[in-house]
C-alpha cells in the first residue's frame, strides 16, 4: 500500500477535527470569551506571566509537549501493525488530545493560572490534590530524567547534531530579543530563525563534536546529562520571553519545515508501506495490543503531560481566552502530525517486510532508530538529500524537541515544589532558586542514584511512563468535567474520553503489575502499586465531586 494514502487520510482527518470539531468544542462546551481578562494580563510580571502572541505561544506549547515521545511511542506501537497505531493517533488527536489540551488551558485560566494539581484542590478537594500532585511529580521526574538520557545518547551517537542542538539556543536568545523589543516584524524574525537553524543542521556534519570517553572519571553520557541539567536549570529561571518562548517558537517552525520536507518526500518518492496492516506474526513476549496500545502511544494521541504544560506555563502566557482553540487544540494537531510522520517512517522507510521484521524482533524495538533511519531513506529518495544530512536533520529534530520538553519540564517541576511550599507553609521552598535546586537534585538522584555512574537511572522507571502519563490525562479530564458540571455545560465530550482512558490505563497498570511480579522487579512493582492506588483514590474523589456538583446544579435549576 502507498504511504501517500496514510498521509492524506491522516492529515485530512486532523484538519477536519480542527476546523469543525474544535470550533464546536470552543463555542458550545468551553464557551470561550474574548473579553475575559486572562491571568497573563491580571498578574503580568515579565517573568512567568507574559501576554504572548498566539503564534509564538502555540510554538511554546507545541514544542514543549512534542518531545521524543510522539516519535518513540508510534514507532514502537507499529509492531502490532500500522492500522491500530494510525487509527489511535488520528482519532485520538481529534476527539481526545485536542479536547484535553484546550480544556486544561481553559480550566487553568479560569482559576488564576493554577496548575492542574493545585486546581484539583479547589475543584475536587484537598485529599485529591495531595494524591494528584504525587502522580504529577512522578510524571515530571520520568520526563526530565529520561529525556536527559535520550538527548545525551543522540549527541553521542550523532556527533554532527551537537552544533545545531546547542547553536539553536544562541539563535533563540537573539530571536527572543528581536521579538520582545519589536526590532523587526514576527514574519521576518521567523524566516531568519528557521534559516539559521537549518544552516546549523547542514553545518553540523562538517564539524562533528564528541566528548572524551571519560572526563574526571565520568562517562561521556554522564557528562552530557550533567551539562543538560545545568542548562535546564538556568533556562527554567530565565524570563519566558528570553529563551523559552523564542526557542519553542523557532523549533515549532523548524518542525513544520521538517514535516513538510518529509511529507513532500513521501509524495515524490511514493514509498510502500511494507509493515503489515495487522501483525499476526508477533515476536515472543509481545504484550496484548489492548490495552497496551493506548499507553504505548501517549503523546501523539493524548498525553497527561500536555495538561501539565497547558496549566503550568501556557496558561500564564495566554493573551485572549479565544486563543485556547488555536494554542491548545491546534497544538495537539501538530503533535498528531508528528506522530503520523513517525508511523510512516517506521512502516514505509524499509525496503522490504524482511528488513522491517529484522528491526522489530521484540517489543520495544524500533523507537527513534526506526524513525531516523526510515525517515532518512524517504527524505533521500524524495528530495535528493545526502542520507547523512537527512539523518542529521531528523536527529536534530528529535533532540531539539526533547530539549524544549526538558526545559519546560524542569520549570514545571520547580512550580510543583513552589506549590508544595505554599501548601505546607515553607517560605524558602516558594522561592525560585531553592525550588529549582530541588527539582534538579531529585532528577539527578534518580539518574545517578538508580542508574549508577552512567546517569541512566531514569530509564528504570520509564516502563511506567505510558500508564502514569495516560492516568494523568484521564484525571485532568475529570477535573475539567467537574468544572463543566458546575457551569451547566455539556459533559459528554470530556466524559467519554476520560472513561475510556481510565479503564484502559487501569487495565494496563494491572497487566504491568503482573509482569513486574513475574520478573521479580520489586522496585517497579512497588511504584506501580503507588500509581495504581493513587489512580483509584483520585478517581473516587473526583467521581464523588462530580456527583456532588451535579446534584447542586440540579437543585439550582429547580429553584
Amino acid at each position: 500500500m502507498s504511504a501517500i494514502l496514510l498521509l492524506v487520510l491522516g492529515l485530512g482527518g486532523m484538519a477536519a477535527g480542527y476546523f469543525v470539531y474544535s470550533r464546536f468544542i470552543a463555542d458550545k462546551v468551553y464557551k470561550l470569551d474574548p473579553d475575559f481578562k486572562t491571568p497573563a494580563h491580571e498578574f503580568e510580571d515579565g517573568v512567568d506571566f507574559v501576554p504572548t502572541n498566539r503564534f509564538v505561544l502555540w510554538g511554546h506549547h507545541f514544542t514543549s509537549v512534542a518531545g521524543a515521545a510522539p516519535i518513540v511511542g508510534p514507532a514502537i506501537a507499529v509492531i502490532w501493525g500500522w492500522l491500530p497505531a494510525f487509527l489511535w493517533v488520528v482519532l485520538g488527536t481529534i476527539f481526545f488530545a485536542g479536547v484535553h489540551d484546550a480544556g486544561a488551558i481553559w480550566a487553568s485560566i479560569r482559576n488564576r493560572a493554577k496548575s492542574v494539581g493545585a486546581l484539583t484542590g479547589e475543584v475536587v478537594g484537598g485529599r485529591a490534590r495531595i494524591v494528584f500532585m504525587i502522580v504529577i511529580f512522578l510524571v515530571l521526574l520520568m520526563v526530565n530524567a529520561v529525556f536527559g538520557v535520550v538527548i545525551a545518547k543522540l549527541l553521542i551517537n550523532t556527533p554532527g547534531a551537537v552544533v545545531p542542538v546547542w547553536g539553536a539556543i544562541a539563535v533563540a536568545l537573539v530571536i527572543g530579543q528581536l521579538i520582545y523589543r519589536r526590532v523587526i516584524g514576527l514574519g521576518l524574525v521567523s524566516v531568519i530563525g528557521v534559516a539559521c537553524l537549518y544552516g546549523l543542521i547542514f553545518l553540523g556534519p562538517q564539524v562533528p563534536i564528541s566528548l572524551p570517553e571519560t572526563t574526571a572519571g565520568l562517562s561521556a553520557n554522564a557528562v552530557w546529562i550533567l551539562i543538560l541539567f545545568g542548562y535546564a536549570a538556568v533556562a527554567s529561571l530565565l524570563p519566558v520571553w528570553m529563551l523559552l518562548q523564542p526557542r519553542d517558537y523557532i523549533n515549532g517552525l523548524q518542525l513544520f519545515v521538517g514535516l513538510i520536507l518529509l511529507y513532500a518526500a513521501v509524495l515524490i518518492a511514493n514509498p510502500t508501506v511494507v509493515a503489515p496492516m495487522i501483525n499476526t506474526d508477533l515476536p515472543m513476549d509481545t504484550p496484548s495490543m489492548i490495552p497496551l496500545l493506548f499507553v504505548t502511544i501517549a503523546c501523539g494521541a493524548i498525553s497527561g503531560f500536555h495538561g501539565l504544560v497547558a496549566s503550568g506555563t501556557t496558561s500564564k502566557q495566554l493573551d485572549k481566552e479565544t486563543d485556547v482553540r488555536f494554542v491548545g487544540y491546534f497544538g495537539a494537531v501538530g503533535e498528531g502530525a508528528l506522530a503520523l510522520a513517525a508511523i510512516i517512517a517506521a512502516t514505509a522507510g524499509f525496503a522490504s517486510l524482511a528488513d522491517w521484521q529484522a528491526v522489530y524482533v521484540k517489543f520495544g524495538e524500533g523507537s527513534l532508530t526506526a524513525f531516523v533511519d526510515g525517515g532518512a531513506r524517504i527524505l533521500s529518495a524524495g528530495t535528493g538529500l545526502n542520507n547523512e544530512v537527512a539523518a542529521t536533520l531528523l536527529t536534530v529534530m528529535a533532540a531539539l524537541f526533547a530539549g524544549t520538553t526538558m526545559d519546560t519540564g524542569l520549570r514545571l517541576q520547580r512550580y510543583i515544589f513552589q506549590e508544595w511550599g505554599e501548601i505546607y507553609n515553607q517560605e524558602w521552598m516558594r522561592k525560585p532558586f531553592p525550588a529549582t535546586a530541588l527539582a534538579v537534585i531529585s532528577c539527578l538522584v534518580l539518574a545517578f542514584g538508580a542508574g549508577g555512574a552512567d546517569g541512566s537511572g531514569g530509564l528504570l522507571i520509564w516502563p511506567l511512563f505510558g500508564t502514569t502519563n495516560q492516568l494523568l490525562a484521564g484525571l485532568t479530564l475529570l477535573v475539567v468535567t467537574v468544572m463543566l458540571v458546575r457551569r451547566g455545560r455539556p459533559t459528554l465530550f470530556t466524559l467519554v474520553p476520560l472513561v475510556f482512558l481510565l479503564v484502559m490505563t487501569l487495565l494496563a497498570l494491572l497487566i504491568q503489575l503482573k509482569g513486574f511480579y513475574m520478573k521479580e522487579n520489586w522496585f517497579l512493582l512497588g511504584l506501580d502499586l503507588v500509581v495504581l492506588v493513587a489512580a483509584v483514590l483520585v478517581t473516587l474523589e473526583c467521581t464523588a465531586a462530580l456527583r456532588r456538583h451535579k446534584k447542586l446544579r440540579e437543585e439550582e435549576v429547580r429553584s
